[in-house]
């Protein structure tokens, strides 16, 4: 009887144990219930694009699910088990092939554990539908695995589910998610993808803003940790084609970064561009507080106002000026002794007209350990300014040169050019055209400007190199072919070299791209008295005359 008393009493400890492991791992899976939500994703114009389910997995807002809704998507939301709404601020990674993808909502989240060791085929498994009242819960066996990539296991399922499942976790005795449902696109299977997949993606590199599956999305792209990878993301961000994508970027970089300079001064920018002065004022102001790095701060905030003084000075902002950026670049070289701020104060001081203070500055900076034939080339503009003797700034000029990088390339090449452009001004035309081949030859077929050839040209033809000379005017013009002086430079030449037919017919482009101007009517007239046209050439004329051009005068006297 002792015994009986004994076996019953263990059996029923032993019946106890058992139905408490089965009554926590029940738990388990309800609690990962919790974290299945539906996914809708959106259009530009606000229409639904997609619906979806994913699970998150973690608690800061990381989630998984089905990447092809979130193709074409501009942006989309989140319904968690308790019926929150939460946006989707960012896409951290996707598999285009495998069709699945991880991101980020904003906000706090109850993340499930994925699963690091696969579910063998014929082990149970159940699916967690999304519901915001009783855990929806099924259980299903695994009828198949599959091996990928080395490392990811393919599920595959005997039973039929919900077509509106798609994208709920699969999870394991102990809760944990082993994969997401998706339905077979040929057939009636239903299978799941390895979650360890979906939950491996990371962003490390700034680069990935680039890659060609995330950038079907509008959603934007998870910042990675390094700082330094952030800032190369947040730089190339400033090329999205949507504006206000990018400052989605921008915005989520403060976030993240708040003692780094970069993003203040991207939102600063633009909203410079959009003339809105008073934010880049009070968005800098900030910067100052907050960042980490004050003299970039203040330097920036020099650059910021420099910019809108410069290139839009019609458009009054009283707190600002270029004593305001000089102030600011002071402030920064008083933080931090560097030469670049030196270098700020030095252009700020010639846009104020302060010539011989921004000569000064410009000449004490070739003797620092930023030394470059940009420092030169500004003093030879301080130089003109003043109204230098010419051998003054070309020997400024040569400095600049012979501080390029050497050999010789595409960094020292606009010194070369600007030497060729105050030979021409010299009369020194042989040197001026050294100076332009040289030019040419180092900027190694990178496209040059229509003004090169043209001033090319006028000093070809001085030197009597009239073939050059023709095809260049010929490059200027294709380059710039609605520039109707170029049309009447080109026709002068023809008419040079007595061809009429080529003469006139550039004339007549002249005159098409401005009625207005006289080159092109005076021109025509004397090619056409030429090809014996008498009358058509003098009325050519008349009209120039008309227009008060003093040369149609004397060629009607010649002519008639």
């Amino acid at each position: 009887m002792k015994h009986r008393n004994s076996f019953v009493i263990k059996s029923s400890a032993l019946i106890a144990l058992m139905l408490m492991l089965c009554t926590t791992a029940f738990a388990q899976i309800e609690d990962a219930a919790n974290s299945v939500f539906t996914l809708t994703t959106f259009k530009a114009d606000g229409s639904i694009l997609a619906s979806s389910h994913g699970v998150f997995v973690g608690n800061s807002g990381e989630a998984i699910g089905i990447w092809k809704p979130f193709v074409g998507a501009s942006s989309a939301v989140v319904v968690d088990a308790k019926g929150n709404k939460m946006d989707v601020e960012s896409v951290i990674g996707a598999n285009e092939l495998y069709d699945v993808c991880k991101f980020r909502v904003k906000g706090r989240t109850a993340g499930a554990r994925v699963a690091t060791v696969p579910s063998p085929k014929g082990s149970k498994a159940w699916l967690l539908g999304y519901s915001v009242r009783k855990a929806d819960i099924s259980q299903r066996n695994v009828q198949n695995t599959e091996k990928f990539m080395d490392k990811y296991t393919y599920y595959i399922f005997s039973s039929t589910v919900p077509e509106n499942a798609e994208g709920c976790p699969f999870v394991n005795a102990k809760g944990e998610v082993i994969g997401l449902l998706q339905h077979s696109k040929t057939g009636s299977d239903v299978y799941a993808t390895d979650a360890q997949l979906a939950n491996s993606f990371k962003v490390e590199n700034g680069l990935a803003i680039n890659s060609s599956v995330l950038r079907q999305t509008s959603i934007r792209i998870d910042f990675p940790q390094s700082p330094e990878q952030a800032q190369i993301m947040l730089m190339l961000s400033a090329q999205q084609p949507d504006s206000m994508l990018h400052v989605k970027y921008v915005d989520a970089f403060i976030s993240q970064f708040p003692t780094s300079i970069d993003g203040y001064t991207q939102r600063a920018q633009s909203q410079l561009n959009a003339d809105q002065f008073s934010n880049v004022a009070a968005t800098m102001e900030t910067a100052i507080q907050k960042v980490a790095k004050k003299d970039e701060a203040h330097s920036n905030y020099s650059r910021l106002i420099f910019q809108k003084e410069i290139y839009k000075a019609d458009k009054p902002f009283a707190a600002w000026s270029l004593d305001k950026a000089l102030d600011e670049a002071k402030q920064a070289y008083s933080i931090n002794a560097l030469p670049t701020y030196q270098h700020q104060q030095a252009q700020v001081y010639f846009a104020k007209g302060e010539y011989q203070t921004a000569y000064d500055m410009f000449m004490a900076l070739t003797k620092s350990n930023i030394r470059s034939g940009e420092f030169f080339y500004e003093a030879v503009q301080c130089k003109q300014q003043l109204k230098a003797p010419q051998n003054e700034f070309m020997a400024l000029l040569d400095s600049a040169i012979a501080a390029s990088p050497q050999p010789l390339n595409a960094v020292g090449a606009p010194y070369v050019l600007a030497r060729g452009n105050a030979w021409l001004n010299a009369g020194e035309f042989r040197k001026a055209v050294d100076d332009f081949n040289q030019y040419d030859s180092l900027m190694q077929g990178r496209p040059l400007s229509s003004d090169f050839y043209f001033a090319r040209e006028q000093a070809e033809l001085k030197i009597h190199q009239y073939q050059q000379a023709v095809n260049d005017i010929n490059r200027a013009v294709y380059l710039d072919y609605k520039n109707p002086l170029l049309w009447a430079e080109k026709a002068s030449l023809h008419l040079r070299f007595n061809q009429l037919d080529d003469a006139v017919k550039s004339a007549d482009a002249s005159i098409r791209l401005n009625p207005k101007s006289t080159d092109g009517y005076v021109i025509k007239g004397v090619a056409l008295i030429h090809q014996k046209k008498k009358t058509e050439g003098i009325e050519a004329l008349n009209k120039a005359k008309e227009l008060g051009d003093p040369r149609a005068d004397e060629y009607l006297k010649k002519y008639r």
